[in-house]
Parts: C-alpha cells; sequence; structure tokens
C-alpha cells in the first residue's frame, strides 16, 4: 500500500503540506532563518511516535475495558552532538491517571504496541534506541 505526502515551500524555510485533510506547516526558527510558523520537522518524528503507540495503547485498553482518567505520551529524544543531528535515543513515558489501575494489563498494552502493532516503533527500532516507563500520576 503506497501513501504519499506532498510539501510545498511557501518561502524562506516555511513549507506547508496537508494530511488527511489538515494542513500542517513546518518552518524553522528565526535563529536558523525561518519565522516560527510551525513545528521543526524532527520534533514530528517525536509526535508520531507518541501518537503511533499511545493511539495503540488507548485501543487495547478499550479492548482490556480498562479506561484510565488521564493519559499521556511524552517521548524524550537525544540527539548527536555532530551534523548531520538525528534521534540516537528516544525514551517513552506513558502517564496514566486513575484509580486502581491495573499496572499489569497497562504494561501489557504497551509491549503489544511497542512489539506488534506501533508502525513508526517498528522503524525506529531499526536505528534508534528505543526504552520507555509507565508512571502512575
Amino acid at each position: 500500500m503506497k501513501q504519499e505526502t506532498l510539501l510545498s515551500w511557501k518561502g524562506n524555510m516555511e513549507f506547508e503540506t496537508e494530511l488527511n485533510g489538515h494542513k500542517l506547516t513546518l518552518d524553522a526558527s528565526p535563529e536558523s532563518g525561518g519565522n516560527d510558523k510551525g513545528p521543526r520537522p524532527k520534533m514530528l518524528m517525536l509526535t508520531s511516535l507518541a501518537g503511533c503507540t499511545g493511539m495503540d495503547v488507548v485501543m487495547i485498553l478499550k479492548k482490556m475495558k480498562i479506561e484510565p482518567e488521564a493519559f499521556n505520551v511524552r517521548v524524550d529524544g537525544y540527539l548527536t552532538e555532530d551534523f548531520p543531528k538525528y534521534y540516537e535515543k528516544m525514551h517513552i513515558i506513558y502517564e496514566f491517571k486513575g484509580d486502581n489501575l491495573p499496572v499489569d494489563k497497562l504494561r501489557k498494552a504497551i509491549e503489544l504496541s511497542q512489539e506488534k502493532y506501533c508502525g513508526v516503533s517498528a522503524v525506529y527500532r531499526k536505528a534508534i534506541e528505543l526504552s520507555y516507563e509507565i508512571k502512575l500520576l
């Protein structure tokens, strides 16, 4: 199955795309010659990972009939020092809030996401060290 995206240059360092009917602007910081009209491309890698695994975990927990009061996915990315700068490590923090949440089932949902369902994790794991932790809020 083929998917594609088209990124259109809008001038200076600004680019625009449309994903699933939603416009997204990418831009550089003023220090890098941009106007800060949108996120930087590299940061979207962290967001893609968080979104992919987060949606998996919610879907799996719903099947387990578990619904946390709140759920956040934070991804810390660690860039190399030298150019080209790239993420050499990403650490995922799954934050759950709720009464009497079964940690074993939360862990199982995360493991299923990481090992079976999340395509972003699968690709990243080939080039980036991935780790995760669970935090109960």
